[in-house]
């Protein structure tokens, strides 16, 4: 190996670097609201120009394809998944990815890390700047979650995920706590 190429590698291992980032998630919530830490994800995320949207508009076609896509770029955050059959209007389409045990929300062991680090910022993501409505959702029980490409996600206020309590296991827990304190 050369010197160069010695110094584009990473020191920490891949399971080191993970177990890194989920520390970052941890540090980034501390002392911010719900909406401060879902805000900044969305800042990390691309800027979509407005030519993108109006050249790929929202198809059932594009739905599908980003169900695809998915498992191909997302595995390494969130685990094994696969492709699912999903009904949107009517319609039977290949526009859902079962995740099949969430490696981000067995790590963290958190339900406000998986909601404002995860699926509300990327529902935004999708939904508004891609202009491909998605729908996420985290089973707290199994931690499975399903994506649904093509179906517009509930309004904030009325998705049953921001009424979950704490995990057991979360590092900073309010087991007496209905609701997670970081929902809010």
């Amino acid at each position: 190996m050369t010197v160069s190429q010695h110094a584009m590698q990473s020191p920490r291992s891949y399971e080191e670097g993970y177990l890194g980032m989920v520390e970052v998630s941890h540090a980034l919530m501390r002392g911010k609201s719900a909406a401060q830490q879902a805000e900044a994800v969305i800042q990390g995320f691309p800027k979509v120009p407005v030519w993108f949207r109006k050249l790929f508009p929202y198809s059932d076609w594009g739905a599908e394809l980003n169900a695809r896509i998915t498992p191909l770029f997302f595995e390494w955050l969130v685990g094994p998944c696969k492709i699912i059959e999903v009904e949107i209007g009517g319609k039977a389409l290949s526009s859902g990815v079962q995740i099949e045990k969430c490696r981000y929300l067995e790590t963290s062991g958190c339900t406000g890390m998986c909601v404002n680090l995860c699926k509300r910022p990327t529902q935004y993501f999708f939904t508004k700047e891609l202009g491909m409505p998605l729908t996420m959702e985290p089973n707290f029980e199994d931690l499975s979650c399903r994506m649904i490409f093509g179906q517009e996600p509930p309004p904030l206020e009325e998705d049953e995920v921001m009424q979950r309590s704490c995990f057991s296991s979360c590092p900073s827990a309010n087991i007496a706590a209905e609701r997670c304190p970081k929902l809010m």
